[in-house]
């Protein structure tokens, strides 16, 4: 019915008349209805929303809604550029998307690699559920643990300083150690989650092939340089690729719970600015225009890069 052509790990099936597909669509019917709630949600709370993306060229009043407001054109994007607080925000996002995509990256491939090569599977287990359980905490107790960690009264690592004659450095209160804060929290809560994936494309991998590797000689370092890393490298591909499609998106609830007066200078990211100017100063049409000049910049990176991987790894989102 159904001609099947193998594209790398993909299957792309073919039809030559519509009958055929229609008979292909019946018989795998319970996968189309699963589908059903994904579509509706995304419809819902992805696609229907944009349609207010148009506030952005407006100058939005909440008592006219969208269709009365009048229309400014791109002066709110222009307003946006013009602002230098804005600047700094665009700089500090850009760079804390830098910061985390070189260093928290990978470290979930690292973990995934080192977990793998455990064979006490008793000590395998209790290492994964200790490293998935920050996963499971929200981001305001994580905030008081690093607030409570860092303390300059109480806190464990200016304790550890004390010892060797260090003053007391109040962490939380100098702008040089915000962004440091924020990617290694984030690596702490987030990297053992992330090696689930990674860890699953390893169980996928043939043993005969670390077999024939054994028989050859090869020491466990040349396995996994030889075998497993190029073995899970689409894996590493596809959410290297959906990281960089969420590049400027560093999560508001993350940075928020971390700021204070004194840190917000190299601390604040467009998210927190967002809340701050739309939510709380009612800046509707101004914030809806940053919201919308994230998202295409999100767009353009995550089709630039996948253009590039394609090109370079054959590897690609679609």
């Amino acid at each position: 019915m159904a001609s099947k052509i193998q594209a790398s790990d993909r299957s792309i099936y073919t039809f030559s008349t519509q009958r055929q597909k229609w008979a292909f669509m019946r018989k795998h019917w319970p996968i189309y209805v699963i589908s059903i709630p994904g579509i509706i949600y995304f419809l819902l709370f992805k696609y229907i929303p944009l349609f207010g993306s148009m506030i952005a060229f407006q100058n939005y009043n909440i008592f006219k809604g969208i269709k009365s407001s009048p229309w400014v054109g791109l002066d709110n994007f222009q307003r946006m550029f013009q602002y230098t607080e804005f600047l700094q925000i665009l700089k500090n996002t850009i760079l804390i998307g830098l910061y985390d995509l070189c260093f928290a990256f990978p470290v979930p491939i690292l973990l995934a690699l080192l977990i793998n090569e455990l064979r006490l599977m008793a000590y395998k287990r209790v290492v994964q559920t200790v490293v998935y359980m920050p996963h499971f905490l929200s981001w305001v107790i994580v905030g008081g643990v690093v607030v409570g960690v860092l303390s300059p009264s109480t806190g464990i690592v200016n304790h550890v300083l004390g010892l060797f004659g260090i003053d007391p450095i109040y962490f939380l209160g100098e702008n040089e150690y915000i962004r440091p804060i924020l990617i290694a929290s984030g690596v702490w809560k987030d990297s053992g989650w992330g090696t689930i994936i990674y860890l699953a494309a390893m169980a996928g991998i043939n043993p005969d092939l670390y077999e024939a590797a054994q028989i050859d000689g090869a020491s466990r370092l040349r396995q996994v340089t030889a075998i497993t890393i190029p073995s899970i490298l689409p894996t590493i591909v596809i959410l290297f690729l959906l990281h960089i499609g969420n590049f400027l998106d560093f999560g508001f609830e993350r940075v928020f719970v971390f700021l204070n007066p004194l840190n917000n200078t190299n601390g604040e990211i467009i998210d927190t600015f967002v809340y701050r100017a739309g939510l709380v100063d009612r800046q509707y049409s101004y914030t809806t225009a940053i919201g919308l000049f994230k998202s295409v910049v999100g767009l353009v990176l995550i089709m630039s890069s996948n253009i590039f991987s394609k090109k370079l790894t054959g590897e690609g989102l679609y």
